[in-house]
Formats: C-alpha cells, structure tokens, sequence
C-alpha cells in the first residue's frame, strides 16, 4: 500500500540559528553601512606622522595626502606629532574617533617597539587596521666621506681597534635604524655608542656634517644627499642591493643573519574604524600608489612601491610582528 510522503521537519541548532541571525542583522546593516561609506568623508580628514618633518615618512605622507585631497575633492591635513620614537602619534591615531577622519602614517616601528618595551599605550594589531602599504624600504649603512673605512670589513675592524671611540646614530629607540644598529654591534662584537635623534632629518643633518660616525638610514630619508660626495655606503639590509647604492654589498653576503626583512611604510586607520570606510579608503590609496607619478616618485626615493589590498596588508603587518618579535628578543634589544 502506498503511503503519501511526510513531509520532514529539520530543526535548527542553536548554533544555526545564532548563524542565521547574524547574518539577517548583517544583511539590515548593509545598507546602513553603504550609506555611511556613501556620505564618507565628511569633514577634513588628518593624516597623523608620528616623526618630524623631513624625514621619509613626512615626505610620502605629503605624497599621497595630497593625491587623496585632488581625488576625493576634500581637505587632507598632514600633521606631525613626534616624540617617544613614534609613540606619541601612533596612540593619538589608537584613540581617535574611528570615523575615518584621522588616519596613520606608520612605519615598521608600529610592530617593532612592543618587544622591547615593558608596556605599551596601544595594542598594534587590535587598535589599527591597516589600510595599504604605500612603499618598502632598505637601510644603508652609512660613514661620513671623511671616514678611513672603505669597506664594512675595514669598518669592523677600525671600531675594535678603538673601543668605546665610535658612534652609530638612530632616529629613535625601537626603529629599524635602533634594531639594525643594535643587531650588528651583537652580531660583530663591537660596542658602537647608540645616539639617539627625533627623527631622521636631524640625525642625517650631523651625519653629513661629520659629528656621527656611522648610522643606519632608510633610503627615502638619505636619497637626496648620496650625490653629495659626503657619505659612504658600506652596506644595505634587505634581500637584494640597492639601487641607490649598487656597489655596497647587502649585510646578509657578509655574513650577518636576519637582514633581509624590509621597512615598510603604511597607512591605518583606527582598529574600530567601520570596514565599509576602511575599504573605501584602501581602495583609493591603493589607486594612487598605482599613479605613475607617485610610481617614479618611489623609485626616485629608492623604494619598492607598494600598493597591496588591505587583506594582503593585515596579514604582512601580523607575519612581520612575528618576525621582528623573534630578531628583537635575539639581539636582546630593550628600550624605556
């Protein structure tokens, strides 16, 4: 005998059904989302450089700060709030309104500085959400012109004929210029004297002038005075040569070890800034890393452009947190 098909009653987990709301409200915030993403920016928008004017992060945060005003047809304000090796400026963007309007120009120091200090004000992955990375950048390793060394090797062995004589400048405690520094006076067993500068522009200003014996500078911040005839290139971070500097070998063909990573310099935006702006804004930096203008600009700088999606972007600023925290902690680098 036939018997009709009953129909199946499928019930829902709680697990399902919490699924299914989340989903439901997320699909009624869209359109609010949208909208405020559509009336996104509404007043001018502050692009925060945590080091002084001049330096590479200055001049790229101009750069695009000035694309974006000429794209978007709104005021965009670099301000420039240095101190406590980039603390000061990162905090201020950490505890902005996350609205969009006050955005971050940061450096490799976001990520670099937490392993060496005992606290910090913010949280470099949960209070930032990174938007792109506007470029990459080598350190070169440079001596005034005057110098006797020719050669890292010469150099080396100039500093341990003369202990407790040389000094090696750095553009504040917890930058690649600090790290790179404090890396090679572990790794070759010197004791060059540690100088510290509020940024970049001041230390290359006594570089040039003969009062720093040696430092570790990021190409963007030296590229202007490699013609000058005042300084020498004796050695590069990174993976390759430089372009700058093609005749300096990298410190990695040397003989050093954890070299190879590069700088980066990126923009964020508040952690809890809403995805819809930060995609909308990532989105519109990426476009204009793409320019060819500010391409050539980057090269001229002797830097790798950058321009990765803001996915590519969290997930290289996290595997690069993991990295320096394991080169940091090696080379037993602390700072207050």
């Amino acid at each position: 005998m036939h018997h009709p098909k009953q129909p199946q009653h499928h019930s829902l987990s709680r697990r399902d059904l919490l699924k299914l709301a989340a989903g439901t409200l997320l699909g009624a915030l869209h359109p609010a989302a949208r909208a405020a993403a559509s009336a996104y920016p509404s007043q001018p928008i502050r692009l925060i450089v945590p080091y002084p004017p001049g330096g590479g992060t200055d001049i790229l945060a101009r750069l695009v700060a000035g694309k974006l005003g000429e794209a978007w047809k709104r005021t965009v304000i670099v301000e420039n709030k240095s101190g406590a090796s980039g603390t000061i400026g990162n905090d201020f963007v950490a505890k902005a309104e996350p609205d969009g309007h006050t955005l971050l120009m940061g450096i490799t120091a976001l990520i670099q500085r937490p392993a060496m200090v005992a606290s910090m004000p913010y949280d470099p992955i949960k209070d930032f959400a990174p938007l792109t990375a506007v470029a990459r950048s080598a350190d070169l390793l440079l001596v005034p012109a005057n110098s006797s060394a020719n050669t890292l090797a010469e150099f080396v062995a100039q500093v341990k004929a003369k202990p407790r004589t040389y000094s090696i400048g750095n553009y504040g405690a917890g930058t690649s210029s600090h790290i790179h520094a404090a890396m090679l006076n572990a790794q070759a067993g010197l004791d060059l004297n540690h100088v510290p500068y509020r940024g970049a522009s001041p230390l290359v200003t006594d570089l040039l002038g003969g009062q720093l014996d040696s430092a570790f500078v990021d190409s963007s911040s030296i590229v202007a005075h490699l013609g000058s005839g005042k300084l020498k290139v004796l050695a590069v971070t990174g993976e390759r040569k430089s372009p700058l500097a093609p005749q300096a070998p990298t410190l990695a063909s040397q003989g050093f070890h954890s070299f190879e990573p590069y700088g980066w310099f990126g923009l964020f935006a508040p952690g809890r800034t809403p995805p819809a702006i930060t995609e909308k804004l990532s989105q519109a930096f990426v476009a204009i890393i793409k320019q060819p203008d500010v391409q050539n600009r980057l090269n001229d700088m002797g830097l790798l452009p950058g321009g990765n999606s803001m996915g590519d972007f969290t997930r290289e600023v996290r595997n690069d947190r993991e990295i320096w925290t394991k080169v940091i902690t090696a080379a037993g680098i602390k700072t207050e």
